[in-house]
């Protein structure tokens, strides 16, 4: 996608992501209860801290915690809200991790690293996380599990929302060869029409595991969600903690 860079999404969706996600069956719940899990009293890192829908309850579970984001105005929402002046961010690209200090927990959640469109930052993410974890610490990423068959001709039409004055639809084109998958949020209403940018770069947990390896950790536990359910063949996203090989 022509024009994309680390802080488009945020930029673009800002205003609206609270209420976007909102209507994703998303379980914001069951990820602070088992990120905490781990993170105890922290430091907590998360990459691509966004609006905080898990950083600050999070950190309202007494978790220190502490974020990296490309998009001022994301972070703008988060600085908004409630406890949100309180969580330390600093503004770059997730995949170069720079920050100062090491951490017992550094997390991505929602498919958000699939956001680094190249195989290179994302192995270039895991190297630089590796770096700032603790000697105990570990790395959680969820992301789904890709599905490549539901789309006909490498494109995909789905329809989230039909309404009397609105109609919401995902429009997506696949690259199989790049593992791409570039797309549109789009918003129909009677005074106009509104796009929100996706692009991104999908990896299998093997290669991601293999990712980790490269970067001297090694996949301690994988789940089929937050709540520890199996991964298996069915499932359509997975909860993978690395921790350092040796």
């Amino acid at each position: 996608m022509k024009g994309w860079d680390a802080a488009t999404y945020g930029d673009r969706v800002a205003d609206v992501y609270d209420e976007w996600v909102e209507t994703r069956d998303l379980d914001t719940d069951g990820a602070v209860e088992f990120l905490a899990g781990l993170a105890g009293a922290g430091p907590a890192l998360e990459l691509a801290v966004g609006t905080g829908r898990v950083a600050l309850p999070l950190a309202a579970r007494g978790v220190a915690v502490e974020g990296i984001d490309a998009s001022e105005r994301m972070v703008a929402r988060l600085r908004a809200k409630p406890g949100g002046d309180a969580i330390p961010v600093t503004m770059g690209d997730f995949a170069d991790v720079a920050v100062d200090g090491r951490f017992p927990l550094v997390f991505v959640v929602f498919n958000t690293f699939f956001a680094l469109v190249s195989q290179d930052d994302q192995v270039r993410c895991f190297a630089n996380v590796a770096h700032r974890l603790t000697d105990d610490g570990v790395f959680v990423l969820e992301a789904f599990f890709p599905d490549v068959g539901r789309f006909a001709d490498d494109q995909l039409v789905t329809v989230f929302d039909v309404e009397l004055d609105h109609v919401r639809l995902d429009v997506s084109r696949h690259d199989p060869i790049e593992q791409r998958i570039d797309a549109h949020q789009v918003d129909l209403r009677p005074d106009g029409i509104r796009l929100q940018p996706i692009s991104l770069r999908y990896a299998w947990p093997g290669e991601l595991d293999l990712m980790a390896r490269l970067a001297g950790l090694r996949l301690r536990e994988r789940w089929g969600g937050w709540r520890r359910q199996p991964f298996t063949a069915a499932s359509a996203l997975h909860v993978s903690v690395y921790e350092r090989a040796s």
